[in-house]
């Protein structure tokens, strides 16, 4: 080991690699606690974030503002930087990357976590929201994976993809269709994207965190969902995050193409 391998183990297990972290926009939510995760394992991250889509969202926009998630991940600097981006614009997935590049010198590690969430049941789903869905979770997905391979450099270990799916794969979300079928895309790229980098080192894995409390949910729906986990609460946004910087580390090195069911025993039959 050379004295800059000695001084990064020091550092953390992701020192001198570079992650993009997307759907980071409040303090309560997944992609914040990912982002603080990744930080503190070393690693350099820039954030993607598109506050309005929270704006309309029954949780609304944090508290604090942007400015104010950023200040609590340490602040904007040599480790932290950040872009707003609507991946419903076909052009934002690249772009994003680009800036990282062009901040940081490279990507290492990619985490699509950004999701756009809407409450359409059959009788309510338009051919406008299916669209928008599936550009933002389904296709953003793909184009940021295509620009991350694009640019990484396969001399340098630990390239990663890791994406984000849901439950629907495990039980119906039939109040939720343009946000589950999107996420049933991206369960089903998982295998064809990672046999597309498995050859260049790079691992491609999806995450599905199961029910996370990040203040979205109704008190009767929060009661609900509690009662059908072992444990008796909701998982916790810095459970997911630890699994996310395992994924990313070299310890992860061999799981590829997988879909990891994060769910502390969710029973979806408790009423």
């Amino acid at each position: 080991m050379t004295v800059d391998e000695s001084a990064d183990a020091q550092r953390g297990p992701l020192a001198g690699r570079v992650a993009v972290v997307t759907g980071v926009s409040r303090q309560a939510g997944i992609g914040f606690a990912l982002t603080r995760e990744l930080l503190a394992a070393g690693a350099r991250v820039l954030v993607q974030s598109w506050t309005p889509h929270d704006a309309d969202q029954v949780w609304g926009s944090d508290p604090a503002g942007m400015a104010g998630v950023l200040e609590a991940l340490g602040g904007l600097g040599d480790q932290l930087a950040h872009v707003l981006a609507d991946f419903a614009d076909p052009l934002k997935p690249a772009w994003v990357i680009e800036q990282a590049v062009e901040r940081f010198g490279h990507v290492d590690v990619l985490v699509a976590n950004h999701a756009r969430s809407s409450k359409q049941s059959l009788e309510q789903v338009t051919a406008a929201e299916l669209d928008l869905a599936w550009a933002v979770n389904a296709r953003g997905s793909v184009l940021l994976t295509q620009a991350f391979a694009a640019q990484h450099d396969d001399r340098r270990p630990g390239g990663r993809v890791i994406l984000f799916t849901s439950g629907q794969h495990l039980a119906p979300m039939s109040l939720e269709l343009p946000y589950a079928i999107s996420k049933g895309a991206i369960h089903q790229m998982t295998a064809s994207l990672s046999e597309a980098l498995v050859d260049r080192g790079i691992t491609v894995n999806t995450v599905n965190p199961g029910p996370v409390d990040t203040g979205w949910a109704s008190p009767e729906l929060t009661r609900q969902v509690a009662n059908a986990l072992p444990a008796g609460r909701w998982g916790r946004p810095e459970e997911v995050a630890r699994l996310v910087r395992w994924l990313a580390s070299d310890e992860a090195a061999w799981i590829t193409g997988q879909v990891i069911n994060s769910e502390g025993g969710f029973r979806r039959w408790v009423k």
